[in-house]
């Protein structure tokens, strides 16, 4: 008879553990289902996803989510750049079938454009983005638009993009500076690059070393400026060692580049 009390009682006690435990995953997804419908964090969209055990994680910005386009995506991708050529007809398309788009199909046009590297069409589908509804200003969003600007050469088009970015209040991390700076480096555009480097120092995240050995690197072409760098690194980061190249390394290379030409 003792042993069938302690055995019922054990049963009631793992009856309301599981339904407390119930209970908890019922409140956790209307907590979910609550933050989906309403409150969106100003990086991106950010939402919790529910999760079998409880807890819970933030998904990733819309802006770094795998983009595929669907079959209107293909078509008006295909007719954008058909009639770039023509302002006229290129303009009403855009008000006509680019603006009904959904979400994922303007933003995985975008990203094909970013690709190719079709700044005009990027900057006409990066005007309509920052119109719609659902936009809300991302670290992301901003930061592959300026990669493929400076790839690109365009540093008019990035200072204008640069603006929209600051009057947004968005702040970009180290790295996010760091490859940012590199891809002007590389790009061939130093002065842009090194304006971009006195923001990030002027950034209240906290410095760290990589981005610095990102950026030092690039600046291999241009001695003076990477001596500046390097002074900075080196008051940040005292007890670390900078790499430097022999000095001929690149007049090696300057060569046998003329040879070539020859």
């Amino acid at each position: 008879m003792l042993y069938l009390v302690s055995a019922l009682l054990r049963r009631r006690h793992s009856l309301g553990v599981a339904a407390l435990r119930r209970h908890e995953i019922l409140l956790h997804g209307r907590i979910v289902a609550d933050e989906k419908r309403g409150k969106r964090g100003s990086e991106g969209g950010r939402v919790f996803e529910f999760s079998s055990l409880g807890g819970s994680r933030p998904s990733l910005s819309i802006w770094r989510r795998k983009k595929e386009m669907g079959k209107e995506g293909l078509i008006v991708a295909k007719e954008l750049k058909r009639l770039q050529g023509n302002a006229i007809r290129l303009d009403r398309f855009m008000r006509t079938h680019v603006s009904r788009l959904l979400r994922t199909d303007l933003l995985a046009v975008l990203a094909e454009f970013q690709r190719q590297d079709q700044v005009f069409l990027c900057i006409k589908l990066y005007q309509v983005v920052r119109k719609e509804i659902w936009y809300r200003p991302d670290m992301y969003f901003y930061r592959d638009m300026l990669l493929m600007l400076a790839r690109n050469k365009k540093a008019e088009e990035a200072w204008r993009v640069w603006g929209d970015l600051k009057s947004e209040e968005v702040l970009f991390d180290q790295h996010t500076y760091g490859d940012i700076i590199r891809a002007f480096l590389d790009g061939g555009l130093p002065s842009e690059a090194m304006k971009l480097y006195d923001e990030m120092r002027q950034s209240p995240d906290p410095p760290i070393s990589l981005p610095y050995r990102v950026i030092l690197k690039g600046l291999l072409p241009y001695p003076e400026l990477r001596e500046k760098v390097k002074d900075d690194f080196l008051e940040l980061f005292p007890s670390m060692i900078i790499y430097d190249p022999p000095e001929d390394l690149f007049e090696d290379e300057n060569l046998r580049s003329d040879e070539e030409d020859d």
